[in-house]
């Protein structure tokens, strides 16, 4: 795992990276290709809340030491204009993809 941008937040990156990677492998656990809409629905809403019981804490102190690193380096400026510039958009699904699929 690499190193964070600023060196004070590594070891919470590294502790959060772990957990994130420990979460993430049984959140790509495969569903039946049976379930309905809504037990995928339920399922991933259960990722979603076990992500923020196992991982939450740790990845809010991450975002604050990052935050505080960003100020102090003066970069917030830099990441508002490109914020303002390259907006992140909401994906959307492949072309090939049927209707209603999601």
């Amino acid at each position: 795992m690499a190193d964070s941008l600023a060196p004070v937040c590594t070891s919470l990156k590294q502790e959060y990276d772990s957990c994130f990677n420990v979460w993430f492998e049984g959140y790509l656990e495969p569903l039946a290709t049976t379930a309905t809409e809504a037990q995928r629905t339920s399922h991933y809403q259960r990722k979603a809340e076990e992500f923020q019981a196992k991982c939450g804490k740790v990845y809010a102190e991450y975002q604050n030491c990052l935050q505080s690193a960003v100020k102090q380096r003066g970069i917030e400026p830099l990441l508002q204009q490109a914020r303002e510039e390259h907006p992140l958009r909401e994906a959307h699904p492949p072309a090939d993809s049927p209707p209603n699929s999601k």
